[in-house]
């Protein structure tokens, strides 16, 4: 078994602080990186030994891997945690790691050149017959071989220019009455954009689900799927609300799609924490999307539910360490919900918010986690990732755990920016996310910013009225004649 007596953790921010606790809780000392703009952060505080690598463009700090190896040898550091962002999927960071004798907590290089290419991915998971999106992945222009092939896959379908891009020369076909026009619309746009009238045919999965599988697998050739997260509340492609368990998986299906996940991971001879994301059709038929191969923002939900610290299995797996659990140890333990509070404006297509934080009181108690990186009066940088923290909350039931986040919203101050926590309500509070009916699309078919601005003013006038009526009823006492 290897020695990891000291860590050093190539990020910043909350994961680089939820990192540091888990390897104190083990008795690892730890090591922060830092650039000019955070030296005053939390996770540098937190350390046991900081130092500042640079200005604050990432490309001058955080990205800056031989540096950073440079440092970690200095230092006598054991082992590399990249976290997610910056260095973590780096498959170029990860060898030269190794190459110094430095474990880096992740898969090898190889695993993550693989999946960090979604062709090479698919080609590695095409022989253990993983379901794919259906489709012809070869150029056509052939209206009659084009319409067997449509039928073959399955309406509704999609015609995609070959050599396009931007939506231009793409059609959604919902039945075969349809196909031909839509077909011939397709390639004359094509034609007319390109100059190329050659398109491509795929199944059109048209209210996805993103469910994503969490793996663990160590060196001895045992892997694990910790069940799925529920990753469908997006903005702009990016998740804002993630909760496990899903309310739509069945528990056959759950087993299914963790098998699949196993098969995965095995496909590229896996190391480690990574995460396996599907898309789920209407009819809940799941479809290989792409292998994350690093811990995902969203792994507080599913340590919640199952009672491991992820971050822990991580480092045990690098040490070289055997997982200590068999799939049929794995229960789902109630439900979590997971919201990131990004420094974006909800209220303005969720530009990003920058400023200094005035104020800035997490909320806690009974089923509350915050996994935090700033702290009252703290700049937030325009240099990094928006997102100051995780907003977690735990129930015995999903409704419990989405009551508790809208209470935990409320108790959560910020002043001097704006945050998506608005938002975050906004979602828990909707029928459709409510009732588990939701997909890809909540943000474009419900969201209304409006709606939050008249809340907003609804709220600020109920509390100028409570002030109000406090400020008379004090008058009224300092009126009173003394007796």
């Amino acid at each position: 078994m290897k020695e990891i007596k000291k860590i050093l953790i190539a990020n910043r921010g909350e994961i680089a602080l939820r990192v540091m606790k888990t390897a104190r809780k083990m008795g690892i000392k730890t090591v922060a990186v830092y650039s000019v703009v955070d030296r005053n952060a939390p996770h540098v505080m937190f350390a046991d030994e900081a130092v500042c690598i640079g200005e604050a463009p990432s490309n001058q700090s955080y990205l800056l891997g031989s540096k950073i190896i440079e440092v970690a040898k200095s230092l006598g550091v054991d082992a590399i945690h990249p976290g997610y962002g910056f260095l973590s999927e780096n498959a170029t960071f990860a060898e030269e790691a190794e190459k110094n004798n430095i474990i880096f907590i992740g898969p090898k290089s190889k695993a993550i050149q693989i999946m960090g290419s979604k062709l090479a991915a698919k080609e590695a998971v095409k022989k253990y017959d993983i379901p794919m999106v259906p489709g012809y992945d070869k150029a056509i222009t052939d209206l009659q071989k084009a319409k067997e092939i449509a039928t073959s896959i399955g309406f509704p379908i999609l015609i995609k220019a070959s050599a396009g891009g931007g939506g231009k020369g793409m059609r959604v076909v919902d039945n075969e009455e349809e196909f031909e026009s839509q077909m011939n619309r397709a390639i004359s746009e094509a034609v007319s954009a390109f100059g190329d009238g050659s398109v491509f045919i795929e199944k059109y999965v048209a209210s996805p689900r993103h469910i994503e599988i969490q793996v663990m697998a160590d060196a001895h050739g045992n892997i694990l799927y910790l069940f799925e997260r529920e990753c469908s509340i997006q903005r702009r492609h990016q998740k804002v609300v993630e909760e496990a368990p899903s309310a739509v998986l069945t528990p056959e299906l759950r087993k299914q799609m963790g098998e699949a996940a196993v098969l995965v991971a095995k496909s590229c001879d896996y190391l480690g924490a990574g995460t396996v994301e599907f898309l789920l059709d209407e009819n809940l038929n799941f479809y290989f999307l792409e292998m994350n191969t690093r811990l995902q923002v969203e792994h507080p939900v599913t340590e919640i539910i199952t009672g491991v610290d992820l971050v822990e299995m991580q480092i045990r797996v690098a040490r070289g360490e055997a997982l200590p659990l068999k799939q049929k140890d794995l229960q789902i333990n109630g439900h979590a919900l997971e919201l990131r509070v990004y420094a974006e404006d909800p209220l303005n297509d969720f530009l990003p918010s920058v400023g200094n934080l005035e104020v800035y009181q997490l909320p806690s108690g009974e089923g509350i986690r915050v996994d935090n990186g700033f702290i009252e009066g703290m700049d937030v940088p325009i240099y990094y990732d928006p997102m100051l923290a995780k907003l977690i909350t735990f129930g015995k039931t999903r409704e419990e755990a989405i009551q508790r986040m809208i209470e935990a919203i409320d108790q959560y101050k910020v002043k001097g920016i704006s945050t998506t926590l608005p938002f975050g309500k906004f979602v828990c509070k909707h029928e459709a996310f409510k009732s588990g009916n939701f997909d890809t699309h909540f943000v474009k078919n419900f969201y209304d910013s409006e709606i939050i601005k008249a809340e907003t003013q609804q709220e600020a006038e109920i509390a100028a009225q409570v002030a109000l009526k406090m400020y008379l009823n004090d008058q009224k006492i300092l009126k009173l004649p003394i007796v």
